[in-house]
């Protein structure tokens, strides 16, 4: 992608000033983002989606009472279950679309000048009029495509985050709204980590939400050391304690000072490999969801091209590729090679000849194991 290119994807912005001016920093409203944008996934297709097993959904319904209580549930849902189109004031959330719809997935490819390694999933919604989800604030960049009708948003800095009591939603308590805009089919709207927004269907009318994570320093931490405490028993060995030369104590729950030694011992053997911490945190960001399955099947040869998957999380860093939660160390033109494909997502017959004969095998276990497919 070239980055130095005006997009009216961006409002006219170039990928490169949109990041420096906006990309986790302030709002961005863009009118026909996508003129005439047809939705790859319409109502029906979305009830659809909605009744399977392998697809998360959540049905959120706003109470005409005063008080104006929220009801929450978790999918499926089979039609019956939903409300019918002419109640006003409930939504439907779909997660994870682009795992399963092509054509949403080539969508959020359009953002990719954004890094593979922040990208979370496409969300669609649909709302009845009057629609929402409550006035809240999310930990990440999204952008909000007004795929089908029109929504009025209310968009805040807010500094008051307290939120209602005793809801099954995490809705702001005092939301103070700054900016009010209505989006139609086309229009899109960004906003950064932690900008509080409401938005409210006028009419019914579906939201697509390109939504980019922002992990939080402690599931961080915590994520990329349990992958490391993995290795961690690979890199040091199983050599055991060893105390020949221990006296007899008086103070019995005093820990001895050689097992203390021993253990600072162990950490720094675990420690030594200087890739371990990238390592372990490349394998994190490219684990796929926990509902996310493939399916495999026998594949003898790849005489042409391949691809990736969809649901196929690949990135790199400078001296790994990561698939899938795994990891290889990568040198030379196989490197450079799998760096092309998880760029572009695909190789082409020229390049896969030009592949090793370990990267080729590699490259048809990933198509056997349904990461990939020859093309």
């Amino acid at each position: 992608m070239n980055i130095n290119e005006p997009l009216q994807l961006l409002g006219g912005l170039t990928p490169k000033v949109f990041m420096q001016r906006h990309w986790h920093k302030k709002p961005l409203v863009i009118r026909q983002a996508i003129p005439g944008f047809v939705p790859p996934v319409d109502r029906a297709g979305l009830l659809d989606m909605a009744a399977h097993d392998d697809v998360q959904s959540r049905l959120i319904v706003q109470s005409r009472e005063p008080n104006s209580s929220w009801k929450f549930r978790h999918g499926p849902f089979a039609r019956r279950a939903l409300p019918a189109f002419k109640q006003p004031g409930w939504t439907l959330l779909v997660q994870g679309v682009d795992l399963h719809d092509e054509r949403v997935h080539l969508l959020m490819s359009q953002f990719r000048f954004i890094p593979d390694a922040r990208l979370d999933d496409v969300m669609i919604s649909y709302a009845s009029d009057g629609g929402g989800v409550g006035p809240h604030f999310d930990s990440y960049d999204v952008f909000l495509l007004q795929a089908h009708g029109k929504r009025r948003w209310r968009i805040g800095r807010q500094k008051d985050m307290a939120l209602l009591p005793n809801m099954p939603l995490k809705i702001l308590a005092n939301f103070e709204p700054e900016e009010e805009f209505v989006l139609e089919a086309g229009d899109m709207l960004y906003l950064p980590p932690r900008y509080a927004h409401d938005g409210i269907a006028e009419g019914d009318c579906m939201t697509y939400s390109i939504g980019f994570r922002s992990p939080q320093a402690g599931e961080l931490a915590r994520e990329v050391l349990m992958s490391f405490a993995e290795q961690a028993a690979d890199e040091v060995g199983d050599a055991i304690y060893k105390d020949p030369k221990q006296d007899a104590v008086t103070q019995a729950a005093e820990v001895p000072a050689a097992l203390i030694e021993f253990a600072n011992k162990a950490m720094e053997d675990a420690l030594r490999d200087p890739l371990a911490l990238q390592r372990a945190l490349g394998e994190y960001l490219s684990e796929p969801k926990p509902d996310v399955w493939f399916e495999g099947d026998v594949v003898d040869e790849i005489s042409g091209g391949v691809g990736l998957d969809r649901k196929t999380r690949m990135v790199y860093d400078s001296a790994h590729i990561f698939i899938n939660g795994e990891s290889y160390v990568a040198a030379g033109r196989d490197a450079d090679l799998m760096r092309i494909f998880a760029n572009q997502r695909m190789l082409d017959a020229k390049q896969v000849r030009s592949l090793s004969r370990a990267a080729h095998a590699l490259l048809l276990t990933w198509c056997e194991s349904g990461w990939a497919y020859p093309k």
